[in-house]
């Protein structure tokens, strides 16, 4: 994808600043909290603390903080620029703990190159982090960092630059051996690349069996031999004697290239020197050492990976990091070693060969993805890296005697590593990724706003979706212009001009509309409204699905889509949902947009549709039907509605959890309903899906999570339209419309598989 200047600075500039933030893990909000966070009830923890050292890891958070250290003297594509430099990579680092395995962390930028003076501060900061995680430092300091560092430290210590690329590679290496029928102690290695990955990867692959006799490793200067002068310790240990001179000499009979250099250094005519099926792993990044188009015409026999997420067998250091730290911290370990590296790979590569879950196969939008040739590792938005890889480690650092704390009850603990992560924490990515694989003609009503365009260039950039923009050519071109976007490929339709299109779909908008009291001519002139055009281009195959609601209210932004689209068969009334992240989950709250005040009986016809919707996003749905009552515990309207919605759903859709009526509160807490509510279906899991009597409270509620709960939102989302449209929130951000054009593109691309059945 295309990563504009302006893009990337206006990201990290908006407020607040940077990609991380502090926040309190504890109530804060009288005198009695403030007195136990601080002075006086804080010394009694220091006390206890002091008294035994190893309890910082019960009343702190040390046990799940991890430092991201740099002095930025080789950042990644940017080489040596310094520790403030630097500061952007490394928060981005520790995001991505977050995300992936809910690892705390706090950036440190050291301005210190000297590297014994940065292991001595390194080494200081101990008593702060149960882990470091050293980026981005220059060979061959990292090596000696690394390496006193943890002879020093009682905490884990990995330099991810070296260990992450080498454990993931190795874990294809290991399924493409199997693939290709070839021993690891047979195999003539050339690396191209002599940096801390590159020594590190060979010293893996060493340990997994590898003859150091049969490596072959060129630096910028060519064959690393044992008669060039000057060689450091680190290249001397790879130098060859063999006479070998040149990349085609090293290239000849070679089994594999392992590549983590600079782009397109790699002919086809020296792959096609190498073994039959040769195993190619071209790391270079953004370009590999051969693109993989012309390596897999060169040598089809090929088995390929690379570090790109749109060829197959990306080597992403994401699979890795994250649950390598988690399951070291988890046992407290207190050190990362080969043993926990080994373990790592042999977990990831044996992730490999089982059944992918449905949801990944979806996001990736490859619905026959099975161990093979294209398919050496997981992905990395696989849900299964985390109890599969966490576990490895922590079991390793059990064996192998680094470990404080003993696992016994490790199903337990898989349990445990789903709640921290949150299960659902990658809903929208898996989305957007599956939107990639078959991207859609999006119509946009609202393009001559500034947000549209905006996120219809990151849609473009990403490839999530087709842009077709709808209002006034010559403002929609000076937005472009004036914010200096690059959409002139996309087609601008300005509908008031449009005369013969607006004809065409006046006549198609009569027939459906002739008797609703329209006439021929009103339909022709309804159709300059750009959202009777839209969604007439949908209704007519011109588009395949329809975004609208930035600028106008929701009503009279649905109108036109249900004149012109309708409902989908056996559908009586749309509805629509928000999806809801916080900490403590993923919920979907229905009907949260459409319905004022339904009936029982649409109230129970709701739930079907509700739960289709929470199935899209591959979730299944626990359904609280919900009141001011609990079971029958308060009469009146609401709840006897409740109650006769509940029954009639029960024995309409049998196969579903449903219960109510019941609290909000109660429906998600377990040990409530455990204690007073046994009978109830949502005793054991609790609610994930929120069904509300009528549409004041589901719009009250959600609007009061997402301003003062800190929630995330995604929506609203309109279900039950025979066609996809979705209506954008009033005032939607420009990431909120990315999300709902994403799921628009997956509605179309179900809606057209429907089609063809």
């Amino acid at each position: 994808m295309k990563i504009r200047k302006q893009d990337a600075l206006n990201y990290h500039k908006q407020e607040p600043a940077g990609k991380i933030e502090v926040v309190p893990t504890k109530a804060l909000s009288s005198q009695l909290d403030l007195a136990l966070a601080y002075s006086p009830g804080v010394a009694e923890p220091c006390k206890e603390i002091h008294a035994d050292p190893e309890k910082a890891y019960s009343y702190t958070a040390k046990g799940n903080l991890v430092a991201v250290i740099s002095n930025g003297t080789a950042v990644l594509g940017l080489g040596d620029i310094g520790p403030e430099a630097s500061k952007p990579v490394m928060e981005g680092k520790g995001v991505l703990f977050k995300k992936f395995a809910g690892i705390d962390v706090f950036d440190i930028e050291v301005n210190e190159n000297d590297p014994q003076k940065f292991i001595e501060i390194v080494k200081s900061l101990e008593p702060t982090f149960g882990g470091i995680n050293l980026e981005d430092i220059k060979a061959p300091d990292c090596f000696i960092i690394e390496k006193e560092l943890k002879e020093k430290l009682n905490i884990p210590v990995m330099h991810d630059d070296q260990h992450g690329t080498a454990i993931i590679s190795a874990a294809a290496l290991i399924n493409a051996l199997e693939i290709s029928g070839k021993k690891i102690e047979d195999l003539k290695i050339v690396v191209n690349g002599a940096g801390a990955a590159s020594v590190s990867c060979t010293k893996l692959y060493l340990s997994l069996g590898a003859k150091s006799e049969n490596i072959v490793m060129l630096d910028s200067k060519g064959v690393i031999r044992k008669d060039r002068d000057n060689l450091d310790d680190i290249k001397a240990q790879f130098a060859t004697s063999r006479d070998i001179h040149t990349m085609d000499d090293a290239m000849k009979g070679a089994d594999m290239f392992l590549g983590l250099s600079i782009g397109n250094v790699l002919s086809k005519d020296q792959i096609k020197m190498m073994g039959d099926n040769p195993i190619i792993f071209a790391l270079a990044n953004p370009d590999p050492e051969i693109p993989y188009e012309d390596a897999m015409e060169a040598r089809p026999d090929a088995i390929m990976a690379t570090g790109r997420s749109d060829h197959p067998n990306q080597v992403n250091n994401v699979l890795g990091f994250p649950y390598i730290f988690r399951g070291a911290l988890d046992v407290r370990s207190k050190e990362i070693n080969e043993e926990m590296k080994l373990a790592a790979v042999y977990a990831l590569a044996k992730l490999a060969k089982e059944p992918v879950p449905e949801m990944v196969t979806k996001a990736y939008n490859e619905p026959t993805l099975s161990f093979g040739k294209e398919y050496l590792i997981p992905k990395p938005l696989d849900p299964r890296l985390i109890t599969t890889i966490s576990p490895a480690v922590a079991k390793a650092a059990i064996d192998s005697g680094v470990a404080r704390i003993n696992i016994t009850n490790w199903e337990e603990y898989n349990i445990n590593l789903q709640k921290r992560l949150g299960i659902d924490t990658r809903l929208m990515s898996r989305i957007i990724q599956r939107a990639k694989k078959d991207p859609k003609r999006v119509v946009f009503a609202e393009a001559d706003n500034i947000k549209i365009l905006k996120a219809a260039q990151t849609l473009v950039d990403e490839g999530i979706a087709h842009p077709i923009l709808l209002g006034n050519e010559k403002i929609i071109k000076e937005l472009i212009e004036e914010n200096g976007l690059e959409l002139q490929d996309c087609q601008i339709i300005e509908p008031y001009i449009e005369k013969e299109k607006r004809a065409e779909y006046g006549e198609l908008l009569y027939k459906k509309r002739q008797r609703k009291g329209i006439t021929s001519a009103e339909a022709v002139k309804l159709l300059r409204d750009r959202n009777y055009f839209g969604a007439m281009m949908v209704e007519a195959g011109d588009a395949d699905a329809l975004i609208s609601g930035l600028t106008k209210d929701y009503r009279s932004t649905i109108k036109p889509a249900l004149q012109v689209i309708g409902t989908e068969d056996g559908v009586d009334k749309v509805a629509g949902i928000y999806i809801i992240k916080n900490n403590k989950g993923t919920f979907y709250f229905g009907d949260t947009t459409v319905n004022v005040d339904p009936t029982a009986e649409e109230l129970a016809n709701l739930v079907g549709l509700i739960a289709k919707g929470v199935r899209f996003f591959d979730a299944e749905p626990r359904i609280a039907m919900l009141s001011y009552s609990n079971f029958g515990s308060s009469s009146g309207r609401i709840p006897e509605k409740v109650q006769k919605a509940v029954k009639i759903a029960k024995e309409k859709f049998p196969e579903l959890t449903i219960d109510g009526d019941i609290q909000a509160n109660v429906a998600l807490n377990t040990e409530i309903q455990q204690n007073s509510y046994p009978f109830s279906q949502l005793a054991e899991k609790g609610a994930n899906t929120l069904i509300f009597p009528d549409l004041t409270s589901g719009n009250i509620a959600y609007k009061l999570l997402m301003e003062m709960g800190g929630a995330e939102g995604i929506g609203p989302i309109l279900l039950g339209t025979n066609k996809p449209v979705h209506i954008l929130q009033l005032g939607s951000s420009i990431r909120e419309i990315i999300n709902m054009v994403a799921i628009a593109v997956v509605d179309a691309q179900l809606y057209n598989a429907k089609k063809q059945k």
